[in-house]
């Protein structure tokens, strides 16, 4: 319907600065926007898929389920791997947290099993962090906190998809 009009490299910095500011006041999806021109201008500029990537993971309860597929794609452009496995831990922590907020039958235990998974992702991450870097094990605890907290627990039954008879 509308053709996109694109951004000059020369207004990333700036561009990115106003994605930044626009999360921090609460408008991911005015950050995400943004993010959309950068990367559409420079597909590797790590810093914009980042800030997407927190931009989407800030939506999460109240957007699409299409955002998370969308955020796991981002974090494969990342060319760190402990980049990778972080912001996918992350990304599972911000989906676990989101269950928590809903008052649907067994969202702690979906709550539960995303925070795990986060924490997997996080000790991947930690064991190939670069030194003084311990964002991971931060996350890692906070994790581990909320489960305590909440008082989480694994469902009895794991999801098990069934045979087609």
């Amino acid at each position: 319907m509308f053709q996109f009009k694109p951004i000059s490299k020369e207004s990333i910095p700036t561009a990115l600065e106003k994605a930044e500011r626009y999360r921090l006041l609460g408008e991911p999806m005015l950050a995400e926007s943004i993010c959309h021109d950068i990367l559409a201008a420079d597909p590797h500029n790590t810093k914009a898929i980042i800030t997407m990537l927190l931009a989407i993971t800030d939506q999460f309860g109240s957007s699409a389920a299409s955002q998370l597929d969308l955020a796991r794609q981002l974090v494969s452009k990342l060319p760190e791997e402990y980049d990778r496995e972080y912001y996918s831990g992350l990304i599972c922590e911000r989906q676990g947290i989101s269950k928590l907020g809903k008052h649907m039958h067994q969202g702690g235990f979906f709550a539960y099993e995303w925070l795990r998974d986060a924490m997997e992702h996080y000790e991947k991450a930690e064991a190939i962090r670069p030194p003084g870097k311990d964002d991971a094990i931060l996350r890692w605890n906070t994790c581990a906190r909320l489960i305590m907290r909440h008082n989480l627990s694994p469902g009895d039954e794991k999801y098990v998809e069934l045979p087609l008879e």
